[in-house]
């Protein structure tokens, strides 16, 4: 799929979304780790330190790809996360999962250079 992404499109992608739809990293079913991520710039900062159990919780169940598109609306990245091949280690899975978000965040960003958005990532129309 290449669509032709928008300046609302990305506006979306990057600016911060309520408590209630940000990402809840777990290490398990029903076992929070009380960390939370509402933008995928803050995904990408909490994705850095977050222990790797939770990693190897959440990529293979396809949760940080639904976030991502469901969420920020973003579907080039999250088909690009799937992508990722499984059963690595969670310090190479997190590096790419990174590699990927921080690629994604840098292209937003040229894109939508923060003179025309405002600190949260809302960019003006």
């Amino acid at each position: 799929m290449n669509e032709t992404l928008t300046q609302q499109g990305g506006s979306k992608i990057l600016s911060t979304v309520p408590p209630e739809n940000a990402f809840y990293f777990c290490t398990a079913e029903g076992v929070y780790t009380k960390i939370s991520a509402n933008s995928l710039q803050d995904f990408a900062e909490k994705l850095e330190g977050i222990d790797e159990s939770s990693i190897l919780f959440h990529y293979p169940r396809g949760d940080f790809q639904a976030w991502i598109r469901d969420t920020l609306k973003d579907i080039e990245l999250a088909n690009k996360l799937c992508f990722i091949q499984t059963g690595i280690s969670g310090q190479i899975l997190r590096n790419q999962l990174l590699e990927r978000v921080k690629t994604r965040i840098k292209e937003l960003k040229q894109k939508f250079p923060s003179t025309i958005c405002n600190p949260e990532g809302l960019c003006l129309t």
